[in-house]
Order: C-alpha cells, then sequence, then structure tokens
C-alpha cells in the first residue's frame, strides 16, 4: 500500500470522479466505489443550491452513478425523488457511458423554517413520498421502474430496500457528501464539494446462499426454521458498517486505500476505473423541437416583450433564446 505521502496515479490510484469496480472472493461480494470532486462541484456551484439541498442532491448523484456504471447496454439509468418535504423533487440521471446531471427543487420558506428548527436532516428534507429508479434503453423497449417508499429513512437505506424487494440480492450502500475548505494553487481560499460512496452485494455463485432474513418475503420477525444466515455476508455487511462517513469524501484517503482497509485480510481486486463526467444532454437542436409542438397560444404566452422565447435547462442552467420565426419554421 503507498504512503499518505504518494502521488495520485503512482500507484494506480483512480483518483476522483472514476468510479472503481472492486471484488473480494473470500466473501462471495461485488460492488463498486467512488469519490467525487470537480463533477459534484461543477453541479451544485452552478446552481448555488443551499448546503443542505446541495448535500442531499450530491448523495443522489453518488448513489445514480454507483447503480449506472454497472450498466451493460447503451442506456439511460436516473434516480428520482418525489416527496411532501421542503425538497420536494431530486432528479439525477446517468447516461451510458459516462454522462451524468442534476438537479433538486425546493421550497425555500419551508426550508428556512426546517433549517431554524434544526430538523434539516436529508430524511427529514426528503420527507414521504417515492424514490423511483428507472432504466431506460431506448429504442423500442418500454423503461422499467422500481419504486420504494420514501418513509423517512436515509436515501442509502432506501436503496438497500430496493435491491432487497426488486432485484432480492443482499445490498449494502454507503453514501456521504460534505464541503472542503481548502486554498488553491496561490494559496487563495477555496470552497469545493466532495462526495463519496460505496455498494456492496452479496453474489455467491450458490443460488442457494443468496437466501437472506432481508430479501423480499422473508421481512419480519418470522423467519423460515430453515434458514442460515451466511456468513460472508453478514462479515462483509459488518465490514462496510464500519465506514465512517468522513473516509467515503476524504482526499487524503482514497477509493483504493479505503477498499483495503475494509477487506485486506480477505483480500480485494480492483479493476479498471469508469470515469464520470458533468454532461448535459440538452441542446439547442432538441429544446428547438419541442418548442416545435406548440401550438400558437403557447408560443404566443411564452414569448417575452421582444418577442423572445428563452428556455433555460433545469440540468445545465444554459439559456437557448429562439425568435418567435425561428420557432414557427421548426
Amino acid at each position: 500500500m503507498a504512503d499518505k505521502n504518494s502521488e495520485l496515479g503512482e500507484f494506480g490510484f483512480a483518483g476522483d470522479d472514476r468510479v472503481v469496480p472492486f471484488q473480494v472472493e473470500g466473501l462471495d461480494v461485488r460492488g463498486r466505489a467512488v469519490q467525487l470532486g470537480p463533477l459534484v462541484t461543477d453541479i451544485l456551484d452552478r446552481h448555488q443550491y443551499p448546503p443542505a439541498v446541495a448535500r442531499l442532491l450530491a448523495e443522489a448523484i453518488v448513489l445514480t452513478v454507483l447503480i449506472g456504471t454497472s450498466l451493460k447496454f447503451e442506456g439511460k439509468f436516473t434516480v428520482q425523488t418525489k416527496s411532501d418535504g421542503p425538497v420536494d423533487l431530486l432528479v439525477a440521471d446517468f447516461t451510458t457511458p459516462d454522462g451524468v446531471r442534476a438537479y433538486a427543487r425546493f421550497d425555500e420558506d419551508a426550508l428556512a423554517k426546517a433549517v431554524a428548527a434544526d430538523a434539516a436532516t436529508p430524511e427529514q428534507l426528503l420527507g414521504t413520498g417515492i424514490l423511483a429508479f428507472t432504466i431506460d434503453q431506448g429504442g423500442y423497449t418500454q423503461p422499467y421502474q422500481g419504486i420504494v417508499p420514501l418513509d423517512g429513512s436515509t436515501l442509502e437505506e432506501i436503496a438497500g430496500v430496493y435491491f432487497r424487494q426488486s432485484e432480492q440480492i443482499p445490498t449494502r450502500v454507503r453514501l456521504s457528501a460534505a464541503e472542503l475548505y481548502d486554498r488553491d494553487e496561490k494559496g487563495n481560499p477555496r470552497h469545493t464539494w466532495r462526495a463519496g460512496g460505496l455498494i456492496a452485494q452479496f453474489l455467491p455463485e450458490a443460488p442457494e446462499r443468496m437466501r437472506q432474513p432481508d430479501l423480499h418475503g422473508g421481512d419480519g420477525d418470522e423467519r423460515p426454521q430453515d434458514l442460515v444466515v451466511d456468513n460472508g455476508w453478514e462479515e462483509a455487511r459488518m465490514l462496510v458498517e464500519t465506514i465512517d462517513t468522513d473516509e467515503l469524501v476524504d482526499p487524503l484517503v482514497g477509493t483504493e486505500r479505503l477498499l483495503f482497509r475494509l477487506f485486506h485480510e480477505r483480500g480485494v481486486r480492483v479493476y479498471e476505473p469508469n470515469t464520470v463526467y458533468d454532461r448535459c444532454q440538452c441542446s439547442r437542436d432538441k429544446i428547438s423541437g419541442v418548442l416545435g409542438g406548440f401550438s400558437a397560444e403557447e408560443i404566443e404566452a411564452s414569448q417575452d416583450d421582444d418577442g423572445k422565447i428563452s428556455v433555460t435547462c433545469e440540468f445545465c442552467s444554459t439559456t437557448y433564446v429562439y425568435d418567435v420565426a425561428e420557432v414557427a419554421e421548426s
């Protein structure tokens, strides 16, 4: 293992914005881990969200990246919440092979009241509602959507419920986000965001070893008498539970170092990392096509005093300005 002063890359460290797949053969566990730096900073700074909202969206981005990079086909994976909390909407999506975008919607007054009342934890900001996972392969295929309730649990807990119920795979997810205050190369104060996470899944070759008490159909106190909790998954889950949230975002720890800390006694194998980018799919032509479907009344209602129509992308905040004549021709 490299010492703390080693340069990133010297011993193959992935660095920020690169998802590291890993495998712990001794425990039949596979997963992915990531630390996000510039990507999450760019997305959050673009919108200037209040810190509590930014932290929540950052966790949603990490969750989306961890799951989205596992896709084996061309398509899009989206994580979306709809709820009655101060932050009533989160959307983060991953477009293969490497594009990430996200935004949040919140009620300023409700958020201010929650912060003043010291009730601004991520689960309190979300409130109750639903969390939807959508996989869209495009073309002529129907999107697949899995929905789990938001019930006051954290995003990482809700994600675990999704995998247990929809995929029936024992899964543990860890997520974290934090602000970082340091100095740039010139010594000037600098504020950035960091986010990190890990997903570990129990995937043994023997199907009968997949039967766990937390799987769909086995919840509650009534367990089948013949059910044996697999020691491999129990060990892996307890190891993942020991992760301190600061470790997930600490630039001095790094993804490979964290995996070594967790699984070195069992031996952990890491694979080639997948780089992800802050990349929106909006374009002038795409939005023009949407406007082209507007009725004459809708076009008239959308134009400003100068006869222009302005459209701002909710994801990347890019504003596109069109002449009414241009829209009419599209």
